[in-house]
């Protein structure tokens, strides 16, 4: 082989090394984990935790109508998913199934709120949450450990 195709073949190698994808997997992790979660915070009544806020539940109402969900009953699951999600995902537990529910919230909002926003926005949502359903959240996670001590 050539020294290029020599040099090419070794970063490939390093590249795909478990540290470096689970690295790049924990990364991937807390930005979508940080979209929702600040999302969730913007929907909270001041000075709680999970209670929805009036401003919300006349968005709700209004603006995110076209959601085929009662509006007070999305405003609610809108909420926990983006305050229960994110926390999982940081966590790396349950990854999978939280990218997969997260997807589901994208695509839904994609569809019914701001079907605009496709590129770049929601796009980029959409590939982090394939990549954590397709990968999982790598050696940095909770899901490692569990998947460890069943598989000995």
């Amino acid at each position: 082989m050539t020294f290029p195709v020599r040099l090419i073949a070794r970063l490939r190698i390093a590249a795909s090394h478990p540290a470096i994808e689970s690295t790049a997997l924990l990364l991937t992790r807390l930005a979508l984990a940080g979209v929702f979660w600040r999302s969730g915070r913007s929907k909270v009544a001041e000075g709680t935790w999970l209670q929805v806020s009036d401003a919300t539940h006349y968005l709700f109402q209004t603006d995110y109508a076209a959601v085929p969900l009662p509006p007070a009953f999305a405003a609610e699951m809108a909420l926990a998913c983006e305050t229960v999600f994110p926390i999982l995902l940081l966590a790396g537990f349950a990854t999978r199934v939280s990218s997969l529910a997260l997807l589901g919230m994208t695509m839904t909002i994609q569809i019914f709120v701001f079907p605009d926003a496709w590129w770049p926005v929601h796009s980029l949502w959409a590939a982090m949450c394939l990549i954590l359903i397709a990968r999982g959240s790598g050696w940095i996670g909770i899901d490692r450990w569990i998947a460890g001590q069943y598989l000995k």
